[in-house]
């Protein structure tokens, strides 16, 4: 079994002025980083439009649900192509990353058309380059299903959040029926060679165990869906 194994290096933060203690792992899940990288690079320009369906059938109000409930300095992690720009309060200060130049060309583009003082920048969930405790709330929505190592992103999230700092998700997850879950069970396997996406995940877990309070909670769907708001404790 390999083992992966973890050191701390110090960046220096050019926004908040200052050094970064952060852990970097030796041996990362770099060929599937960049394969999820290269995979939405081609997906960006037609994602709005596959999205836009699945969104009806699945995820309704999803979105503007999370959105709705982050304040102040916000982190959208995997932040795409902007569907979540226009359900942010206002006042909200937003900063955004994703691995996709091509999805945050057109994230740039909806928030000018929006008037969205956003801050929109390359960056990897598993390694969020920011100092710890930057941000009131961070968002996460329709992507822990694809980051590689989404225990450690949950992990990251938690560290960059402030105290009593609230952690916003949306995502597909292993469904509570049993008929669902068979089928997820034998679909799982494609879904990730050709979607670069999990079936079977369940943030929740790494939630709970990093310690979030989980304040609200809701799964639908035949338990396919979740959506969760939780604080970092302090």
């Amino acid at each position: 079994m390999k083992t992966f194994f973890f050191t701390y290096v110090l960046h220096y933060d050019k926004v908040h002025k200052q050094k970064v203690r952060r852990p970097v792992c030796q041996k990362p899940h770099r060929k599937k980083t960049e394969r999820l990288k290269r995979h939405w690079e081609k997906e960006a320009r037609t994602y709005d439009w596959s999205m836009g369906f699945f969104e009806k059938v699945l995820f309704g109000d999803g979105r503007e649900w999370v959105c709705s409930q982050a304040h102040g300095e916000v982190l959208e992690v995997a932040v795409g192509t902007g569907r979540n720009f226009a359900f942010y309060p206002e006042g909200v200060r937003l900063t955004g990353i994703d691995l996709s130049p091509a999805m945050l060309e057109i994230a740039r583009k909806k928030a000018d058309e929006l008037g969205l003082d956003a801050d929109l920048r390359e960056g990897d969930a598993q390694e969020l380059p920011f100092p710890d405790a930057s941000f009131d709330a961070v968002v996460c929505t329709l992507s822990l299903c694809s980051i590689p190592d989404d225990h450690r992103a949950v992990a990251e999230m938690k560290r960059v959040l402030r105290p009593r700092g609230r952690l916003l998700l949306l995502d597909h997850i292993r469904a509570s029926s049993k008929v669902w879950l068979a089928m997820q069970r034998v679909l799982e396997p494609l879904s990730w060679r050709f979607l670069c996406d999990h079936l079977l995940r369940r943030p929740l877990e790494h939630v709970v165990a990093e310690g979030f309070e989980v304040a609200q909670r809701e799964r639908y769907k035949a338990g396919i869906v979740e959506r969760l708001s939780a604080r970092r404790p302090g």
